[in-house]
C-alpha cells in the first residue's frame, strides 16, 4: 500500500473531511425538520429527539464504525467488499452478506444527491424574498445542479477534490457556530446528553417508536465512512470525527434549543428549523455553503458507488463494464454506465418526490440493510480473529437490536417511497446473485484435463510442416487454478476444431486475490520454447491490463534468454523480426443440448441477457481486439438425458 493507514497528518485530515462527511454531514439539512414533522413541538420531542441523535451518533457511528469496524482493513482498505475479501476464505456463504449490502449501498447512492440538494435550495424560501420560490422551480434548480455533477464525472474529480475539504472545514465550523449562538435560548436542551430522555420518547410518546425512522437519518453516512479507508487512514478518520460530531451535536443542540422557543405550535411545512437558526442577512450564504456541502456530499457517494462496483467485477459480483481511469490518481476511477444509471436513478427521485419531506420517506430504509450486513460480516471477521465468543454475542446483540430496531421503524416509509430504494436494491441483487449463481453452474461444466497426457501430441503438432501455421505464438486465456491441468475445450480448440499449429503456446491465467493491491506472477516454462504457462496473481481492485501485463513477462523472459520470440520463418527469423501473437478467447453460448431444471434455466438465461449487453471477454481482460480470434463454443451444463429415438429399417 506504501501509505501508514494510521499516521495523522494535517493534510490527510483536511482530505478526509472533503471525502468522507459528506453525508452524515449534511444530515442536520433534514433530520429535524423530519423528527418534528407534522407534530406540535414539545420538550419531549425536542429533547428526546436530540437524545436519541446523540446517543445514535456515539454507539453507531462513533463506537460501531469508527472505533470497532476500522479495525478491520484489507491492507489498508475498507468497505463492505473489502471486509468480504476478509472473511470469504472461511467461509463461501458469507457471499450472500457481501451482496446485499452491496446491493443496498448503490440504492442508497440513488437518493442521497437528490435529498441534500433539495434540502439546501429549499433553504432559499427562508429569505423574503424567495419565500413564494414555486416547487417547480425548485425541481428545476435542483435538476440543473444534478445533470452538472454527473457530467463532471468523466473528467475526474482531482481539481475540484481539492477545494472540498477547506469547503467542509467551513461548512462544520458554520454548523457549530450556528448550534452555539441558539444553545443559550434554552439551557435545558443540554438535558438531551441523558439517554433517559431518548428512551422516554421511545416508549411514552405517541407512536414514539417510529420517530427512530428520522432520527436514523443523521448517521446514513457511516457506512461512507468505512468504505473511504483507503482514501483517508484510520488515524485522520478517527481524529477528524472528534471535530465533526462535535459541531454535528451543536448544531443539533442549537437547532433544539431555537425549537423550545416555538413550544406548542407546528412547524409549517416550508419552515426549517436548520435555516430558521440564521440570522437574516447569513440565509443566501448558508444556503450557498449548504449546496456547496450536499454537492460534495454527491459527490463521495457517486465515487464510492464507482469503486463498489469496480471491486464487485473483479470479486466475480458483477458484470464487466467499462471502467475509465480519468486521472494518474490511485483509486479514481470513472464507469460510464453506473454514471448513467445513477444520473437516471437521481433525475426519477427527484422528478418523483420533488419535495425533500416527502424524500425523507424513501430515505434509509435500505442503508439500515447495508448496516445490518456488517454487523454479520464483522462479527464473523472477529471470529476468524478468534475474538473470545462473549464478546461476539454481546456485539451482536447490542447492534442487531439497534439495527432491527431501525429497520422496523423505517419499515413504515415502505408505502410512502422505501419501495423505492427497495425495489432498486432488490434489482442490483439480483444482476449480483445471477452473476454469482450462473458461474457456479458453468463451472459444473467445465471440464479438466492433465496436460501432460496431451503434450505429445502437441509437440508434434507444432513440427507438423503440412499444416499451415495459424500463428507463431497463440495465447490461450486457461481458468484453470492447477498449472498441471487444462480445461478440455482448449485441448478441442487446438487439436480437433481446425488444427492450430504454432511455435509456441503460452497458457495464461489470472488469479483474483483478497489482497487489495497485489500485482504479481509466476511463469512455468512446460516445454522450453514450445509450451509456457503464466500466472497473475492481481488483487481485486487491480485493473486487469492483460494485453500490457502479459508484453511486459515477455519482454522480461526474453532478457533473461528464457524464451526466443523470433519469427520461425527462414526470411524473418535471420533478420530477427518478432513472431505474432494471436490470443484466443472462447465465448459460451447456451447450447439447446440443455435439460436444466427450471430454476437453473432461468438464471441461465438471464445470465446471457446480461453477458450480451455487458463488456465483451477480451475488452475485460483488456486485450487489444486486434489481437485476439473469438471462439464459440456451445454450453453443455446438463445434457439432455431422455431423448428416445427409435430406428426403423425399410423392407
Amino acid at each position: 500500500m506504501g501509505i501508514n493507514i494510521n499516521r495523522v497528518t494535517l493534510a490527510g485530515l483536511v482530505v478526509a473531511l472533503g471525502i468522507i462527511y459528506g453525508d452524515i454531514g449534511t444530515s442536520p439539512l433534514y433530520v429535524f425538520k423530519a423528527i418534528v414533522g407534522g407534530n406540535p413541538i414539545s420538550d419531549l420531542l425536542v429533547i428526546g429527539g436530540i437524545s436519541c441523535i446523540i446517543w445514535t451518533l456515539t454507539l453507531q457511528t462513533t463506537v460501531k464504525y469508527v472505533i470497532l469496524t476500522l479495525r478491520a482493513d484489507n491492507k489498508g482498505e475498507g468497505g463492505i467488499f473489502s471486509l468480504y475479501a476478509l472473511v470469504r476464505r472461511h467461509a463461501k456463504w458469507t457471499v450472500i452478506f457481501g451482496m446485499i449490502g452491496g446491493a443496498a449501498l448503490l440504492a442508497d447512492g440513488i437518493i442521497t444527491p437528490p435529498i441534500t440538494v433539495t434540502s439546501a435550495i429549499e433553504g432559499l424560501r427562508t429569505l423574503e424574498v424567495f419565500k413564494d420560490l414555486s416547487q417547480l422551480t425548485i425541481v428545476k434548480i435542483v435538476l440543473t445542479i444534478i445533470t452538472g455533477l454527473f457530467i463532471m464525472q468523466q473528467f475526474g474529480t482531482v481539481s475540484i477534490g481539492r477545494m472540498f475539504g477547506p469547503i467542509m472545514v467551513l461548512w462544520f465550523s458554520m454548523l457549530g457556530i450556528l448550534g452555539i449562538s441558539h444553545i443559550t435560548d434554552d439551557l435545558g436542551i443540554l438535558r438531551a446528553f441523558s439517554p433517559h430522555y431518548a428512551i422516554e420518547l421511545l416508549t411514552t410518546y405517541p407512536k414514539g417508536f417510529l420517530i427512530l425512522g428520522a432520527v436514523f437519518l443523521c448517521t446514513t453516512g457511516a457506512e461512507a465512512l468505512y468504505s473511504d479507508l483507503g482514501h483517508c487512514g484510520r488515524g485522520n478518520i478517527r481524529v477528524s470525527w472528534i471535530f465533526v460530531k462535535s459541531c454535528l451535536i451543536l448544531n443539533y443542540l442549537g437547532q433544539g434549543a431555537w425549537l423550545l422557543s416555538q413550544k406548542g405550535q407546528i412547524l409549517p411545512k416550508d419552515q426549517n428549523p436548520f435555516f430558521m437558526i440564521m440570522p437574516e442577512w447569513f440565509i443566501i450564504f448558508g444556503v450557498l455553503i449548504a449546496t456547496l456541502a450536499s454537492i460534495i456530499a454527491s459527490q463521495a457517494l457517486i465515487s464510492g458507488s464507482f469503486t463498489l462496483i469496480a471491486e464487485a467485477m473483479r470479486l466475480n459480483l458483477w458484470p464487466k463494464m467499462r471502467v475509465n481511469y480519468p486521472t494518474e490518481m490511485r483509486g479514481q476511477l470513472y464507469i460510464p454506465g453506473i454514471n448513467t444509471m445513477l444520473f437516471v436513478g437521481c433525475a426519477a427521485i427527484v422528478i418523483l418526490f420533488q419535495e425533500s419531506s416527502h424524500m425523507e420517506a424513501a430515505y434509509g430504509l435500505s442503508i439500515t440493510i447495508c448496516m445490518l450486513m456488517t454487523s454479520c460480516l464483522f462479527a464473523f471477521y472477529l471470529y476468524t480473529r478468534r475474538v473470545w465468543t462473549g464478546w461476539i454475542l454481546l456485539y451482536l446483540i447490542v447492534y442487531l437490536s439497534i439495527e432491527f430496531s431501525f429497520l422496523f421503524a423505517n419499515l413504515v416509509k415502505f408505502m410512502h417511497g422505501g419501495y423505492v430504494t427497495v425495489v432498486v436494491a432488490g434489482a442490483l441483487f439480483l444482476v449480483m446473485i445471477v452473476w454469482f449463481k450462473s458461474r457456479k453452474i458453468k463451472n459444473r461444466y467445465v471440464e479438466f484435463v492433465r496436460l501432460e497426457d496431451y503434450l505429445p501430441i502437441i509437440q508434434e503438432l507444432s513440427n507438423d510442416t503440412s499444416i499451415p501455421k495459424y500463428a507463431t505464438h497463440l495465447v490461450y486465456m486457461s481458468s484453470a487454478d492447477n498449472p498441471k491441468e487444462i480445461e478440455h475445450k482448449i485441448i478441442y480448440s487446438i487439436l480437433n476444431k481446425k488444427p492450430k499449429r504454432a511455435d509456441i503456446y503460452w497458457f495464461v491465467h489470472v488469479d483474483v486475490v483478497d489482497e487489495p493491491y497485489l500485482s504479481e506472477y509466476s511463469v512455468q516454462t512446460i516445454i522450453p520454447n514450445e509450451v509456457i504457462r503464466v500466472e497473475f496473481r492481481l488483487g481485486f481492485k487491480v485493473e486487469q491490463r492483460i494485453n500490457l501485463m502479459f508484453r511486459m513477462v515477455v519482454e522480461d523472459m526474453v532478457r533473461n534468454k528464457e524464451v526466443n520470440i523470433t519469427s520461425r520463418y527462414e526470411s524473418l527469423s535471420k533478420n530477427n523480426v518478432v513472431g505474432d501473437f494471436q490470443f484466443i478467447v472462447m465465448e459460451k453460448f447456451l447450447s439447446h443440448d440443455n435439460d436444466l431444471p427450471l430454476y437453473e434455466r432461468m438464471v441461465m438465461k438471464m445470465y446471457f441477457f446480461l453477458k450480451k449487453i455487458s463488456l465483451s471477454e477480451e475488452r475485460g481482460f483488456g486485450l487489444d481486439s486486434s489481437y485476439v480470434t473469438i471462439e464459440k463454443y456451445p454450453l453443455v451444463v446438463a445434457p439432455v438425458t431422455n431423448l428416445q429415438l427409435r430406428r426403423i429399417i425399410h423392407h
